[in-house]
């Protein structure tokens, strides 16, 4: 059993993987102040609750876009987990990725991680979205290489930038709205996070198409997923473990 932990700017997702088949997945809030102490009794305790001990683990893999917290999320596990493989994904890491941008180092490993899952898991050419702190959108093209692709503010940071730049508007649930067309402040707020974002995923699906000039399966994971992609025009596949599934990958593929 493998311990796949994916550190992002806002939430880090952790679960256990086997057979390349992820068996749980929890979130806890990446925290610069955080000790290693603190960081390993939160990861002991989501094993725990998963009656899984450390003794089950064989190996752990980490992908991080939070280089302060990596060295800190190692030590943790540590910790609990002495004397066991840890991968970082980073230089030097086996990703079976052929990535065709002008610096290759400079994409993320939560991006790495979901490309590799993507190309392994369905039919490329491949759109994934991720919706995290940064919504990020990463094209594969039907060789199964990496391409490019494009980062947008994530829901959550537009919303806070709209609340905390205007003194009348509240900070608000993303709850469906009844109407497109709002009819109260709360209710265009609501419509124009939602709705807004669906057809931005829309209109960009739309544009990779029509450059390459080819049909795309679209994929995609994060937080928030399932508020936006059921209000797109589009099909879009959701796959929320994406990303852990990509980092066991990864594993395999360096053990």
């Amino acid at each position: 059993m493998i311990l796949a932990i994916d550190i992002g700017n806002s939430i880090t997702t952790l679960g256990c993987t086997q057979d390349s088949k992820v068996l749980f997945s929890e979130q806890l809030s990446t925290d610069y102040k955080k000790t290693s102490l603190e960081y390993a009794i939160s990861i002991k305790a989501v094993l725990e609750i998963h009656n899984l001990t450390p003794s089950s683990i064989r190996g752990v893999i980490v992908g991080s876009v939070v280089p302060p917290v990596t060295d800190i999320v190692k030590e943790a596990i540590k910790k609990i987990i002495p004397r066991k493989k840890i991968l970082v994904v980073g230089a030097g890491v086996k990703t079976g990725l052929n990535i065709l941008i002008d610096n290759p180092a400079q994409i993320g490993s939560d991006l790495i991680a979901g490309a590799v899952a993507g190309i392994s898991l369905y039919t490329p050419p491949l759109i994934l979205i991720d919706f995290g702190t940064a919504m990020t959108i990463c094209v594969i093209d039907k060789n199964k290489n990496y391409i490019g692709g494009m980062i947008l503010p994530g829901i959550k940071v537009s919303l806070d930038s709209l609340t905390s730049k205007t003194s009348k508007l509240p900070r608000i649930s993303l709850s469906p709205p009844k109407h497109l067309i709002g009819r109260s402040t709360i209710e265009c707020m609501s419509s124009g996070v939602l709705y807004g974002n669906a057809s931005c995923i829309d209109g960009m699906i739309e544009r990779i198409r029509e450059e390459r000039k080819e049909e795309f399966t679209v994929i995609a994971t994060g937080e928030l997923s399932d508020k936006i992609i059921p209000l797109c025009r589009n099909e879009i596949l959701m796959d929320a473990d994406l990303i852990l599934k990509g980092l066991a990958l990864i594993y395999k593929k360096n053990s």
